[in-house]
């Protein structure tokens, strides 16, 4: 059964189409980038990525009232209900202050009978409902009319205003939950980088040196072009289609380093790419991204299969005669941060292949190596099974939440 499919509600309540009930819907629009005196106004200007949460306090871009009379951008009033209809499909805000929108957000503009409360937590219960219904290629998005066709439950005003009082209360006691949850998550992250640091400080294996009789001043400090090989790779001309029609050899990208570990490539170059002077490298090999203005730059992933790869990122072949590549690896993990500092440039700084040789290495003897990396792998196990605790408790939460509106709009909270 569709999420707007026709249910029975309580006798003083009513079925309606939204379109029916609203006063209109108002789009925006995108100011010409090329004219700098838009875009040094006081109106913010809100796009998806201003909807992080449902009460944004500020947006990224703002504009001028001149950019407002010469586009397709509005004005929309204080505290009216903003719903994104194609990039951020479902999301819902409500802003406590005038603002203008892109093409991508529909204000919901309301007679005084509709509490908006109310109709804002309705979309919330439509989340998924939408996102089920959108259609597109690249982007899926809704249309007006789909927008102005779904059922809408209509309460008397009285019972609209007491269903949002019911619902912020039952809301009030799981967010407090679900920032407990987020907190604690925070911590687990937190502790997790202690545990990287203790690691390469020789905290963590202490005790083993004790035991052992290994002094800490067995420890060397070493940097990564020392004990590996440092290359990078290419990427094989697109014009040419013998490289890249019919190939079976992975070739990777920086992407892949989202991943610890690297099972599968999503591209593949030919034999001849190979030849005409492409690096395959091995399995085991750590691919390090240089480029990325995100996240990606700095992150590491070890590829468990042979593969080519591009010029964003750096193979770090271990000698592990000299080091074990799990500890060079938790390592450059626990170096991140700074790793990602050397990068140069403007706009898109970036690593090069000498920056990465230059990354220090705290270096002891490989049978503590082995020691710190059992003891790793142990506590980030256990960490990861607590986060996967906690994840289930948020889904949980969410799914409470959703819950409750589908009680409160069928009449039944």
């Amino acid at each position: 059964m569709s999420e707007n499919t026709v249910n029975e509600l309580p006798n003083n309540w009513e079925w309606t189409e939204l379109g029916s009930v609203i006063t209109k819907i108002i789009g925006g629009g995108t100011p010409s980038k090329n004219k700098p005196e838009y875009w040094c106004g006081d109106i913010p200007w809100l796009t998806v990525k201003d909807m992080r949460t449902r009460r944004p306090t500020d947006a990224k871009d703002h504009i001028s009232e001149k950019a407002v009379e010469e586009s397709s951008t509005n004005i929309i009033p204080e505290d009216t209900v903003i719903i994104a209809t194609r990039i951020g499909l479902g999301k819902v805000i409500r802003v406590p202050y005038k603002v203008a929108i892109n093409q991508d957000l529909k204000a919901i503009i309301v007679p005084p009978e509709i509490d908006k409360g109310y109709l804002e937590y309705w979309f919330v219960s439509k989340t998924y409902y939408l996102e089920s219904i959108g259609s597109g290629t690249t982007v899926k998005g809704i249309r007006l009319e789909q927008v102005r066709d779904l059922k809408f439950p209509l309460a008397p005003l009285v019972q609209q205003k007491q269903i949002v009082a019911k619902i912020e209360q039952l809301f009030s006691h799981i967010d407090a939950g679900i920032e407990a949850l987020n907190t604690a998550k925070q911590r687990l992250k937190q502790y997790r980088q202690s545990v990287l640091k203790a690691a390469v400080t020789g905290e963590l294996s202490k005790e083993w040196r004790e035991r052992n009789k290994v002094s800490y001043e067995s420890w060397s400090t070493s940097r990564i072009g020392e004990i590996s090989l440092v290359q990078t790779g290419k990427t094989p001309k697109r014009s040419i289609e013998e490289f890249w029609t019919g190939g079976t050899i992975p070739w990777l990208t920086s992407s892949a380093t989202n991943e610890s570990f690297t099972h599968h490539a999503d591209q593949f170059v030919t034999q001849a790419a190979i030849d005409a002077g492409l690096k395959l490298f091995e399995q085991g090999t750590l691919l390090l991204a240089m480029y990325g203005e995100g996240k990606t730059r700095g992150q590491v992933t070890e590829i468990t299969f042979q593969a080519a790869c591009n010029q964003a990122c750096a193979a770090i072949i271990v000698d592990e005669k000299k080091a074990m590549k799990e500890y060079v690896r938790l390592r450059l993990n626990e170096n991140y941060e700074q790793i990602r500092k050397a990068a140069s440039g403007g706009n898109q700084p970036n690593l090069n292949l000498s920056k990465v040789r230059e990354i220090s290495l705290p270096l002891p003897l490989i049978a503590e190596q082995a020691e710190i990396v059992l003891q790793v792998e142990k506590k980030i196990e256990a960490i990861k099974r607590l986060e996967n605790d906690l994840d289930i408790q948020l889904f949980k939460a969410e799914k409470n939440k959703q819950s409750i509106l589908s009680s409160a709009f069928s009449g039944n909270l």
